[in-house]
């Protein structure tokens, strides 16, 4: 058995969970299935997020209970002999006994892990399916009742298939009751996450612990350090950061590597670099070779949001002409191409180096492009934003474009749920991740999600983002949405369901132009539409029935801020919606106020007129509420439902004359 398996399996059944247990807390809370009879003889088929390519269910179920068998094979990483741990703590195992070898019949249940390396976890895979996931990162899951026990096998393609198979059982053991099933398993995209590339306050190394270990439930494996905000990475590049710094970039490296994230950094020179002065490219290589000893050996040089059409100094000019886009490719070409073939030369095995570049969105064909396409080094991998900076759609035809101008797949960096710019002012971005076209993953190398200054917040969309990554032909928006959800709310059905509706008041999703692309409050539209028809098309009952509705809707509606921060959702997200939630209560009121007036217009009642009044004072109360001071780049009024819930409250009272 590994050793650290082992160690850490003593571990979990006699403490409580530390350092990385945070990958399986946040779904610990989840309602096991009642052990009964009919539950035992029922099997379901569970439902899994990302979702997986193949998954086939069996006859029966079977309850993990108080004990278990343990059968590891030396493929076996920390980072799983971890995850593997706090699964079965969190299930209710309190025993979990060691053996090297399956015995001939079962009288237990025997859960086996490791690699296609370990022919003994490919034998037991083989008692219950022929099948297996071969592809890179790939992984089979199987579990049957055997004899008078059962086996669950875990078979990695590599050890990155096994902890994904092992975040798969995570999931799995969160119902208390294990569905006979074989899982095949393996990600569409070999990039999936974020980068905190966002402008504005960054997130402080805590946030990033907790969104690290965040990103490996959903199966993302890269975290792209690149806060424009950080002086040693922007304005003041060539100067070494503190020890306090690197000591924390590198806590923040270990933990990615346990939860198999590829930890990148990425660095910012463009506003003063000389691209043809030997010292700073020597800067650069120095500031990577200091983060190499960190544990860190992925790079990225970011030469977004720069001037490129002047020179930062005379030596550019003698080296590659007048200054202009095309030059400006060229210098930057030479620059990259050079710090690639050092990272070649010193780490062989590293990843390439990743870039993007000054023309980052759109594909039309341009001299910048032009140059870039024939001058870059061909491993380096080129960021993309989409059609636009905030895309409102990308299509497979998109992307093939993007190849096209590039000269290779790009590697699209997706600005959703980010809200640095002007039109997001005001705003969470909590849509689902939609208007990416099913097919996407033949043309890219990768998708990261650039987050909002909230980093809990942003897990609602980032989630959804990853899972397209991870399955983009069968992702459903809709389902993962309510997911992501249910798993900020610790699995309280009572709580995720408030979420959802405090989420509706936030799906706006702005662009840099007039039109969002994805709609306001289409939930809670839908209520007031069908209050107007019903006020225009019914009778005096049906008046007062849809009515007494949006009344009951509007003391829900006022009572979700409440239920949210009941206790079972994360602490950072209520401290970073607070201004929301407070806005809400208010605009809950006015709600129940417009529906009292509504009610009381529909009886010839004069009263309705001081409740008319009153909504607008509540309204007017909930508009002046700010976002929270130094939280975002843009700051301003907070929005909740706007365009919707505003607009109903000011036309109500026009809408019963007596």
């Amino acid at each position: 058995m590994n050793k650290n398996l082992k160690r850490l399996l003593l571990a979990a059944v006699t403490i409580p969970f530390l350092g990385a247990s945070t990958t399986f807390a946040q779904s610990s809370k989840a309602q096991h299935l009642t052990d009964n009879s009919t539950s035992q003889k029922v099997s379901t088929m569970p439902a899994i997020f990302p979702a997986p390519v193949s998954m086939e269910l069996g006859k029966g179920n079977i309850l993990l209970g108080k004990s278990v068998v343990l059968v590891s094979s030396s493929t076996v990483d920390a980072g799983t002999s971890a995850l593997v741990a706090q699964i079965l703590k969190g299930a209710g195992v309190q025993s979990v006994k060691t053996a090297k070898k399956l015995p001939k019949k079962l009288d237990a249940t025997y859960i086996v892990l490791g690699t296609q390396q370990d022919s003994q976890v490919l034998d037991a895979l083989k008692q219950i399916t022929s099948t297996t996931d071969t592809a890179a990162s790939g992984y089979t899951l199987a579990s049957k009742q055997m004899d008078t026990g059962a086996l669950i096998t875990l078979l990695g393609k590599d050890v990155n298939g096994l902890y994904y198979a092992a975040q798969t059982f995570r999931q799995l053991a969160q119902r208390g009751s294990i569905p006979a099933l074989v899982i095949n398993d393996h990600p569409a995209l070999p990039i999936r996450g974020t980068i905190e590339g966002f402008y504005g306050k960054p997130w402080s190394m805590e946030e990033r612990e907790k969104h690290i270990n965040f990103l490996a439930t959903v199966k993302a494996n890269t975290f792209i350090y690149s806060p424009k905000d950080d002086p040693y990475a922007r304005d003041r590049w060539r100067e070494p950061y503190p020890a306090a710094t690197l000591k924390e970039l590198e806590k923040l490296a270990a933990i990615s590597k346990n939860n198999h994230i590829n930890f990148v950094y990425a660095i910012s020179p463009g506003p003063t670099v000389c691209f043809s002065d030997p010292n700073d490219l020597q800067a650069l290589l120095n500031k990577f070779e200091v983060l190499r000893g960190l544990g860190i050996h992925s790079f990225y040089v970011a030469l977004d949001d720069i001037e490129y059409k002047e020179w930062n100094c005379e030596l550019d000019s003698i080296t590659f002409g007048p200054s202009g886009a095309e030059a400006a490719a060229r210098a930057q070409a030479h620059l990259l191409n050079a710090v690639q073939a050092d990272i070649k030369k010193v780490d062989p095995t590293a990843p390439p180096l990743i870039m993007v570049p000054t023309e980052y969105y759109d594909a039309k064909e341009t001299p910048y492009k032009e140059a870039l396409r024939k001058h870059l080094d061909s491993t380096i991998v080129v960021q993309w934003t989409g059609t636009d900076v905030v895309p409102p759609s990308i299509s497979i035809s998109d992307a093939r474009n993007a190849t096209k101008a590039f000269g290779r797949k790009t590697f699209l960096w997706d600005n959703y749920p980010v809200n640095d710019y002007g039109e997001s002012a005001g705003r969470l971005l909590l849509a689902p991740y939609l208007q990416r076209e099913a097919g996407l993953s033949q043309e890219l190398t990768g998708i990261v999600s650039n987050p909002m200054n909230q980093e809990v917040a942003s897990r609602v969309a980032v989630t959804g983002v990853v899972a397209f990554a991870w399955n983009d032909k069968d992702y459903d928006a809709d389902r993962t949405w309510k997911f992501a959800a249910r798993e900020l709310a610790g699995w309280n059905s009572e709580v995720s369901e408030a979420l959802l509706t405090f989420f509706d008041t936030q799906r706006l999703a702005p662009t840099f132009g007039t039109h969002p692309w994805q709609p306001q409050a289409p939930y809670l539209k839908s209520i007031l539409d069908k209050v107007v028809d019903r006020i225009a098309n019914g009778d005096a009952q049906s008046r007062q029935q849809v009515i007494t509705q949006l009344a009951k809707h509007a003391a829900y509606f006022t009572q979700v801020p409440e239920i949210i921060r009941s206790g079972s959702v994360d602490q950072g997200f209520i401290t970073e919606a607070q201004p929301w939630l407070d806005a809400m209560v208010l605009w809950g009121k006015a709600l129940s106020s417009t529906a009292a007036g509504l009610a009381a217009a529909n009886q010839a009642d004069s009263s309705a007129n001081g409740h008319f009044d009153q909504a607008k004072k509540y309204a007017a109360e909930a508009e002046a509420i700010q976002s929270t001071p130094g939280a975002t780049r843009v700051e301003g009024p907070v929005k909740v439902a706007d365009g919707v819930l505003d607009h109903f409250i000011t036309k109500a009272p026009s809408l019963i004359g007596f």
